[in-house]
C-alpha cells in the first residue's frame, strides 16, 4: 500500500484540492463543543481534512505513509504540524494522549487486524473524555457492486485497491468496545458537484 499512496501523490500531487471533506466541518465543531485541543489525525494526505482543524486553533499531529504528501503538507504548515512518516498498523508512533482522533476515509482500506489494531490504538491514545471519528464507506455506496469479491465485504477494484464495506453489524462488532456512541450514514460530499460524485460513507463516533 505504501507504494501505491506513494506513486499516487507524485503523480497526482495535491490530487483533493484543499476543500475539506463536509464531514470535516462537523467534527470540528462536535470537538469544539467537548473543549478539545489536542488531535491526532491518522492518514493525514497533504493536510486538506487537518487544514479546519489547524485554522481553528488545534494542535495537530499527522500520520501519512508518503513521503511526497508530507512535503507537500510541509509546503502549507512548515513545521507547525508534527506528521509521523509511517503506515498506521506502526502505531504508536509516539507516548502522547490525544482528546481527539479524526480518522478519514482509511480503515476501510486496511484488512480485518490491521482495522481491529488501529481502533484499539487510537482508542489507546485517547486521553479520557475524549473523541474519535472515523468515516468510512458503507455497503450502500455503488461500488460496493463494482469489482471482485475477495472476502465478505471486501471488494477488490480494478485500479488496485481493496476496500471493506461497512454496515451497522460490522460497526457494532468493530467499534462497540471502544466507547461507540453513534454511527449514521452520510452522503460525502453532500452534494454531488459533477465531477465529484456523491458517495455513501459511515460517520462513527466513539467516546473513551
Amino acid at each position: 500500500m505504501a507504494e501505491f499512496w506513494e506513486k499516487s501523490f507524485q503523480d497526482k500531487q495535491e490530487m483533493w484540492g484543499w476543500e475539506p471533506a463536509d464531514s470535516v466541518a462537523e467534527t470540528v465543531e462536535l470537538f469544539k463543543r467537548n473543549g478539545l485541543n489536542k488531535i491526532l489525525i491518522p492518514g493525514f494526505g497533504y493536510g486538506r481534512n487537518a487544514k479546519p482543524f489547524y485554522d481553528n486553533g488545534f494542535n495537530v499531529t499527522g500520520i501519512e505513509i508518503s513521503e511526497t504528501a508530507i512535503d507537500l503538507a510541509k509546503n502549507h504548515f512548515g513545521e507547525s504540524v508534527k506528521i509521523h512518516h509511517g503506515p498506521v498498523g506502526s502505531m504508536p508512533f509516539d507516548q502522547e494522549l490525544y482528546n481527539g482522533v479524526f480518522c478519514y476515509s482509511l480503515i476501510h482500506l486496511l484488512g480485518p487486524a490491521e482495522r481491529s489494531k488501529l481502533i484499539a490504538e487510537c482508542y489507546q491514545q485517547l486521553e479520557t473524555n475524549g473523541y474519535m471519528v472515523f468515516i468510512t464507506i458503507s455497503k450502500n455506496d455503488p461500488r460496493y457492486r463494482e469489482g471482485e469479491i475477495v472476502d465478505k465485504d471486501t471488494i477488490r477494484k480494478s485500479y488496485g485497491v481493496t476496500l471493506y464495506f461497512y454496515d451497522p453489524e460490522s460497526i457494532q462488532a468493530d467499534f462497540g468496545d471502544y466507547g461507540l456512541i453513534e454511527a449514521r450514514e452520510i452522503t460525502e460530499p453532500k452534494e454531488n458537484l459533477g465531477n465529484k460524485p456523491t458517495q455513501r460513507f459511515w460517520y462513527i463516533v466513539c467516546k473513551k
